[in-house]
């Protein structure tokens, strides 16, 4: 207990009721592969993977940019427990192995030993399934959480029948819940080219695969083939607005480099312009990372792509890194191993001492910043920027207050992006705090890197990325119902009334320096 003060938390907290050797989170391809191959080297494994989604985070995009594409068959827990237990024959090999696998439990927080954090009884992960919370002790972690969509929007993208590549395969492979007949895909490269091929071969009608670069970065005999089955192909062609109707999409509208516009009737506009790494439980757990354009954007800092800056904390699978070029899930799953290898070392005899990673792939933020541009030249800058929080261009690039303040002052207005950046580093926290830019229930999925290109294209800032807007847990939206299940000891209990007995946190804003706060203190504060 801290001598110097009684209510603080130190020695009060629960141990956790569950201790791991490993921590896994994630049951893709990755994480499936590295916990089975620990399992067999004898270490106590558990896995966690939040798929099933809750149905509620699936309504908010969350954690992929599902776009109102889910069917009603989501609702029904219990099938899809089942349907997901079975569309991977590596989990049952997992359980036959041995490792604890939980379904439908989402890890939302990652505590390790450190400064901010000597209260806790060890190094500790919080998990959830929706309705409970509850943490697990561990002694090394791997993450393998995947990746997501790289976003951007348009004039009547906030409708449903906008989604991206990752959760179109995730609704149709894993879910079969898939709720649409027609697409247009936005992208060129491999990742649209397996969107398309998806959509075809589970019957869906392809009417457009659509790219804002004049020759396909996919493989072109590739893209022949889609052409032969009755996709059209636009080049050089930027997607500029979606129809809007009753029930959402009816339509996607492209710009074509001749000046030219085209529309083609579909109920969803499926996103596959590229992949973001995950990694906000890397980087809320203090866990360094950089950017690399070539590996997708931010990444952990690594030097063989599953050691970390923490010796507690591997990653494995597309959370350290993607390329244009899709994997094999014969390359994924022996590279899962290798960061498995190296987790056994961690406890063995130290740190394994493997070859240094080597990075190739082209620059993806370049092409990133090509679509943005295209977009903004086609679209204007009334279009949303942050759907969650209704910011659009404009007013990004004005540096504007939500207009729920009202009028902004002078001095407000006489700011820009362009003006901002002349005074120093452009800063995401900064924007988040000033217009409420990426701060929704998405929790920035939908829009934040998006959100860093427009920044940087406003604030007349080339080539490098604005740096990384912070994450902080739960890197998932809880219920407060959840998190009130939570143990509390009568120890944590004892000092509960110290955090209400501040008199003046309860003045209004307006009545502060007033009189009114005066009277409100002696009449209705116990001093």
């Amino acid at each position: 207990m801290n001598a110097l003060d009684p209510a603080a938390l130190d020695g009060k907290l629960p141990e956790p009721g569950t201790h791991a050797q490993v921590l896994v989170v994630g049951g893709g391809a990755a994480g499936l592969a590295a916990a089975i191959a620990l399992a067999e080297d004898g270490l106590e494994v558990m896995l966690v993977d939040e798929n099933p989604i809750d149905p509620h985070l699936i309504g908010l995009d969350v954690p992929l940019y599902f776009g109102g594409r889910a069917g009603a068959a989501v609702q029904n827990q219990a099938r899809m427990v089942e349907q997901i237990a079975t569309s991977d024959p590596a989990i049952e090999a997992a359980f036959d192995a041995g490792v604890d696998v939980r379904l439908g439990v989402s890890c939302w927080g990652l505590y390790l030993p450190g400064p901010a954090s000597r209260a806790l009884p060890g190094p500790l992960a919080a998990l959830t399934d929706g309705t409970q919370t509850w943490t697990v002790g561990f002694d090394r972690v791997l993450i393998a959480a995947g990746a997501r969509d790289f976003i951007v929007f348009f004039e009547g993208a906030d409708q449903p029948g906008v989604m991206g590549g990752q959760a179109f395969a995730a609704l149709v492979d894993r879910y079969q819940a898939f709720v649409g007949r027609s697409l247009v895909i936005y992208g060129g490269g491999e990742a649209a080219i397996e969107t398309a091929n998806r959509a075809l071969n589970h019957g869906f009608q392809v009417k457009a695969l659509v790219d804002v670069v004049q020759e396909p970065r996919g493989d072109r005999t590739k893209i022949e083939a889609l052409e032969a089955r009755g996709v059209s192909i636009r080049m050089g062609a930027t997607l500029t607005a979606a129809g809007r109707g009753p029930l959402g999409v009816t339509s996607a509208t492209i710009a074509k480099n001749d000046g030219r516009f085209e529309t083609f009737e579909c109920d969803t506009i499926c996103l596959a312009l590229g992949r973001i790494p995950v990694i906000e439980l890397f980087e809320s757990a203090g866990i360094a990372v950089e950017h690399d354009a070539r590996l997708g954007g931010f990444v952990p800092v690594s030097p063989d792509g599953f050691a970390t800056s923490s010796p507690l904390v591997f990653g494995a699978g597309d959370c350290m890194g993607v390329t244009e070029a899709l994997r094999s899930r014969d390359d994924v799953e022996a590279d899962a191993r290798r960061a498995a290898q190296a987790v056994v070392a961690s406890f063995r005899s130290g740190p394994v001492a493997h070859e240094a990673r080597e990075v190739t792939g082209s620059d993806q933020l370049a092409y990133r910043r090509q679509v943005v541009e295209a977009m903004l030249e086609s679209g204007g800058n009334a279009v949303l920027a942050c759907q969650c929080e209704d910011v659009t261009r404009a007013d990004l690039a004005g540096i504007r207050p939500p207009r729920y303040l009202g009028t902004p002052p002078p001095a407000c207005l006489a700011l820009d992006l362009k003006s901002h950046a002349q005074n120093g580093p452009l800063n995401h926290d900064q924007m988040k705090r000033l217009t409420r830019v990426t701060m929704g229930a998405c929790q920035g999925r939908r829009c934040r890197e998006q959100v860093a290109l427009l920044m940087a294209i406003f604030g007349g800032v080339p080539g490098a990325p604005v740096p990384l807007a912070g994450y902080r847990p739960p890197v998932r939206p809880l219920p407060l119902s959840a998190l009130a299940t939570m143990e509390e000891t009568p120890g944590m209990a004892e000092h509960w009334p110290v955090w209400f007995g501040i008199p003046t946190q309860w003045i209004p804003y307006d009545a502060i320096g007033t009189p009114e706060e005066d009277a409100m203190l002696a009449t209705h504060m116990h001093l």
